[in-house]
Order: structure tokens, then C-alpha cells, then sequence
């Protein structure tokens, strides 16, 4: 029972941290607030780090809540058992996580003022992050070999679902006032200018000096060097970091170390039939390097989140 799976709605979770009642409870029952933010992400896109930019942008640059109060309880993800009981006694303005697809989520959401900022991530990014992931974080079923985990992946058939239908479902509020979207990519790329659009969305601006404390507590070292979000307060029944740390290496294009040329040709293929006829563009839809032989030895997981 420790790793099996339970679907709702089509969709597969791992039991201990989930459970059908609560994501119920979630869909129907949970009362959003107008003045609620969620930070929602397909697994591995960013999650932990888009948190700590929202708690630190909450705190105007002052990292001191985020290394005395877990990330976990700062914005619980909603969908887990705890995570529910957690949001629903935290005091607003709330900071809410959460992976679900857009047609699980709180159907309170859609009648409310609250804002969403969702991270969309290179989905080979995700799924290379997910494949370590998943060798620590005990719930989730052994991957097994990089190619079948790989064959799932793209069929949808881990816990989340589809990346594809993930985020095509999300990105269908773009033109919503209360629908925020970034990329990781662009994140890793211009991190000050991000928050401070980010900060724009929220109706929150920040002086230059609250910007730099942003920016510095939000970079990976860091966080990686913050228990409060390493996840070193995990505990081990849930994330085995003995053998690899959870935030691992906090790059883009790790993909190109990891899939062979047919294997990234293949994710070519499928991403261009899932995604047509979504007008939208990524960073990474650009041609992008044929990939190098993959290492003999994988590390764990990217930063991104649970």
C-alpha cells in the first residue's frame, strides 16, 4: 500500500499523502479567499522556488520568516492531507501550492478575486527532474529504467497526469487579470526582473533595496543552504536524501545530459502533437543542440518543488 497509486478522476496520486476524501474536499469544499495567491505548477517546474520568491516578496525582502518557518507551512500544498488542514488555518493573505490540474482544483477559485501565478517548466527539464525524484521521494513508485519512465511520462501515466493536459488546461485563463504565467526558463534567466513583474501582478511593488533581498534569498544556493526549503526537515519515510539532495543542481538544459538523440526526438514528435494548437510560444520551443551521449551516473533531483 506504501507506494500504490489511487486514481480520482482519471488522475493518479500516491496514497499516505493523499487521499480521495481530501481531494474532494478540496474541489468542492475548500473556501478560497479573494485575497488568496496560489502558486500552481506541474510537478518539478519550479514549485519551492516560485514559494520563496512569494513568501520573500510578501516580507518586502526580509528573509527572516523564510528560515524559521518550513516552506510546507508557509504555503502548504492544499491537496495533501496535511497541506489542507494547514491552508485552512493559516490567517490571510494566504500563500497556497498546489499541482492539480486545472479541472481539480477548488471550484471556489472561479468565482473568486484570488490570483494564480502558475510556472510552466521545459517539460524534458520536468521529466528528467521527475525520473530522480522519484528515487527519493518514497511514495512514488520506483521508475525503473530512463526509457520506460520516459514512455510514461509521455503517456500521462504518473502520479499528475499529463504534463501536456497540465498545462494546456492552466493556460486556457491566459487573459484572466487574475492569471499570472512564467517560465523557469525565464526565472533562470533574468531572476530581478521576474519578481518585479511578478510584483506588478500582485499589486505589490517593492523599493530597490526590497527587490535585492528578494533576489538574493530567492537564489539556489541559497536556498540550498536554507533548511526551512532544502527539504532537509523532511522526514525520511517520505524523502530519502542520503543518496542525493533535493534541490540538486539548479540549471536548465540538464535534458541534453540525460536523453539520447532518439529519445529527444521522440519527445519532439509527441510535444509538437500534443501542443498544436496552443498560439503560444516557450523558450524552448527554439531549435535547440542535438543531445550528448547521456553519463553513466544520474544525481537527484533539480530544484522545482515536490
Amino acid at each position: 500500500m506504501f507506494k500504490e497509486y489511487f486514481q480520482y478522476k482519471g488522475i493518479s496520486f500516491p496514497r499516505l499523502i493523499y487521499s480521495e476524501r481530501g481531494l474532494r474536499e478540496v474541489e468542492n469544499e475548500f473556501q478560497v479567499r479573494d485575497d488568496d495567491v496560489f502558486n500552481v505548477t506541474y510537478q518539478k517546474s519550479g514549485t519551492v522556488w516560485m514559494l520563496e520568491i512569494l513568501s520573500l516578496i510578501h516580507s518586502k525582502g526580509d528573509p527572516s520568516q523564510c528560515r524559521t518557518v518550513p516552506n510546507w507551512n508557509r504555503g502548504p500544498w492544499y491537496e495533501t492531507v496535511l497541506g489542507l488542514q494547514t491552508a485552512r488555518s493559516n490567517q490571510s493573505p494566504r500563500l497556497i501550492s498546489s499541482h492539480l490540474p486545472i479541472q481539480l482544483f477548488a471550484k471556489s477559485f472561479f468565482q473568486s478575486k484570488a490570483k494564480v501565478l502558475y510556472t510552466v517548466r521545459n517539460p524534458k527539464d520536468v521529466f528528467v527532474s521527475l525520473y530522480h525524484f522519484a528515487q527519493i521521494f518514497r511514495p512514488y513508485k520506483e521508475p525503473g529504467q530512463l526509457d520506460q519512465f520516459l514512455e510514461q511520462f509521455l503517456e500521462g501515466d504518473v502520479p499528475f497526469g499529463s504534463w501536456f493536459d497540465h498545462v494546456k488546461g492552466w493556460m486556457g485563463l491566459r487573459g484572466h487579470e487574475n492569471f499570472f504565467w512564467i517560465t523557469y526558463e525565464e526565472l533562470q534567466q533574468d531572476l530581478r526582473g521576474s519578481v518585479e513583474r511578478i510584483c506588478q501582478f500582485l499589486g505589490k511593488p517593492l523599493d530597490a533595496r526590497a527587490l535585492d533581498g528578494v533576489v538574493e534569498n530567492a537564489s539556489f544556493q541559497a536556498m540550498k543552504q536554507n533548511k526551512m526549503c532544502n527539504f532537509s526537515l523532511a522526514p525520511r519515510f517520505l524523502l530519502d536524501q542520503t543518496q542525493s539532495s533535493f534541490l540538486r543542481k539548479g540549471i536548465t538544459g540538464d535534458w541534453k545530459n540525460q536523453l539520447t538523440t532518439a529519445q529527444s526526438e521522440n519527445f519532439d514528435r509527441i510535444y509538437r502533437e500534443q501542443m498544436q494548437g496552443l498560439d503560444l510560444s516557450f523558450p524552448w520551443d527554439q531549435l535547440s543542440p542535438q543531445p550528448s551521449p547521456p553519463p553513466t551516473d544520474c544525481s537527484g533531483p533539480p530544484p522545482g518543488g515536490s
